[in-house]
């Protein structure tokens, strides 16, 4: 976990999404959670890796994060790590994603998870799914930029 300048400390990043996915747009959101959810996202308990965002209904939903179970809370009251979330977003900013990725066919992807003024937000990007040929032009961009720091720290 690590604290920005900003205010907010970053939970969890999800890395490989801007690697799997060309972002166009992003959008921060709130998330509806139950208490031992909460301490379980304080402690850095949270993987993004596998999740995806939806609306139906005229609602945002978080689907596949998985949030740890608590370890001090009992087996009754703790949560079930897999379940689905709803995103609290304005009904013009719903109602903006829903025409993108029906259109358009774009896909919603959770960014990174982080506290800010004791409350947890989540970005979520609007993004296009990249092809073969423009991460192979990711990963070469990367190692020319690594090269030419290596080059310019010797001289």
């Amino acid at each position: 976990m690590t604290k920005n300048s900003e205010g907010y400390k970053i939970v969890s990043d999800n890395r490989k999404a801007r690697y799997l996915y060309e972002i166009l747009e992003t959008y921060q959101a709130g998330i509806a959670l139950e208490g031992t959810e909460v301490k379980s996202i304080r402690a850095g308990k949270v993987n993004l890796q596998d999740a995806y965002a939806l609306i139906r209904g005229g609602e945002a939903w978080l689907l596949n994060a998985h949030i740890s179970p608590f370890e001090k809370a009992s087996v009754y009251f703790n949560h079930d790590p897999r379940r689905t979330r709803k995103l609290l977003l304005h009904k013009e900013q719903i109602n903006k994603l829903l025409g993108q990725v029906e259109q358009k066919g774009l896909t919603l992807v959770p960014l990174k998870m982080y506290l800010k003024g004791g409350r947890v937000k989540v970005d979520i990007a609007v993004g296009r799914g990249k092809k073969l040929h423009d991460k192979r032009d990711d990963i070469r961009q990367k190692d020319d930029k690594r090269a030419m720091e290596r080059a310019m720290k010797r001289y």
